[in-house]
């Protein structure tokens, strides 16, 4: 998935359906990322990954690439 020009692997969890890996592979840190999950457990739309994506981009230090 690309969000405002970032690349992100998303993958849903086998053993924990609708929690989903978000992997940041154009960021400067290999293999950096978060998980993001519903309250609900219901599965997420593109729309609220993307979200959720601008959401932990916004908190990222630019100087140091995690969000400290």
């Amino acid at each position: 998935m690309v969000v405002d020009g970032e690349q992100f692997d998303v993958t849903e969890r086998i053993e924990e359906p609708c929690v989903y890996e978000l992997r940041w592979t154009s960021g400067p840190n290999a293999d950096y990322g978060f998980a993001t999950s519903t309250h609900s457990g219901d599965g997420q739309t593109d729309a609220e990954l993307e979200d959720a994506i601008r959401n932990f981009l916004s908190q990222v230090d630019p100087t140091t690439g995690y969000i400290e």
